[in-house]
């Protein structure tokens, strides 16, 4: 099950419509609820496609055992080729929450990394971001960033460049979310809740639209301030680097005996 409550004076419905599961939704506080029982979940996207900008949502992903399910909220273009993601997977009673983040670039993903939050995720709501513009890509939890793809022309390294729709939902991930799959949902602890919040859409490019006009190059996130993290953001990522972070596609020798291009050496 889900929940989704609003963190802004935005409401859910300006920005954002119920894509599926809309009969275990209602609205709530300026918000939406998304109740999860045993079906398939429930997701919602943006109205608007973009293509640069600071994406934002708060979420609270379900507390108890929650092994094998996932609340999401990732950004994607409409053929799926492109996708950038954060995934909260659920875990039994007692342990920890792993944040997953992945990339698509032309339909190909396979590059997750895997952190410990520095905190319950479900005890209270979060902001997970992403920044995007020509330059670099940054995942942000809290505004300390996690993680960073820099676009790296004729390298062979690919780079997100279509429109793309912002979209949260929870959903049966386990086949794969919790230990490898090993632990399965325990449907006697559900309804299952996840609560979103923060629908304001105040920092992004509209595609097709006279605001989105010209790709918003003059737009603050697409400044040269924000082609690179500060020095306080290196500092904070080196620490998540060091610290936090437990699984990276591009040190995983097993699955990529040649790193990507886009892996540091």
């Amino acid at each position: 099950m889900s929940t989704l409550a609003a963190g802004d004076d935005t409401s859910f419905d300006e920005n954002y419509g119920v894509v599926w599961g809309a009969y275990h939704a209602k609205e709530l506080h300026g918000g939406t609820e998304l109740t999860r029982t045993v079906g398939p979940g429930s997701q919602f996207d943006s109205k608007l496609h973009y293509t640069s900008g600071y994406f934002h949502m708060k979420m609270k992903p379900p507390g108890r055992d929650s092994a094998g399910v996932v609340t999401a909220f990732y950004v994607r273009t409409r053929s799926n080729n492109d996708e950038m993601d954060f995934e909260l997977l659920g875990n039994r009673t007692g342990k920890r929450y792993a944040l997953q983040t992945n990339i698509f670039i032309n339909g190909k993903g396979d590059r997750e990394q895997k952190i410990n939050l520095w905190f319950d995720p479900t005890a209270d709501f979060h902001d997970y971001s992403i920044l995007w513009n020509p330059f670099q890509i940054a995942f942000f939890v809290d505004g300390v960033p996690i993680r960073v793809l820099k676009n790296m022309p004729g390298t062979g390294a690919g780079y997100p460049q279509k429109p793309m729709t912002l979209i949260g939902s929870i959903w049966d991930g386990d086949r794969w979310a919790t230990e490898g799959g090993k632990q399965k949902i325990n449907w006697t602890y559900a309804p299952f809740t996840a609560s979103f919040g923060g629908f304001a859409v105040d920092a992004a490019c509209p595609f097709g639209t006279a605001a989105g006009a010209g790709g918003c190059r003059t737009a603050w996130w697409n400044s040269p301030k924000f082609w690179n993290l500060s020095p306080s953001q290196q500092l904070q990522y080196q620490h998540v680097k060091s610290q936090l972070r437990f699984y990276d596609y591009c040190s995983d020798r097993s699955r990529y005996p040649t790193p990507p291009p886009e892996c540091p050496v």
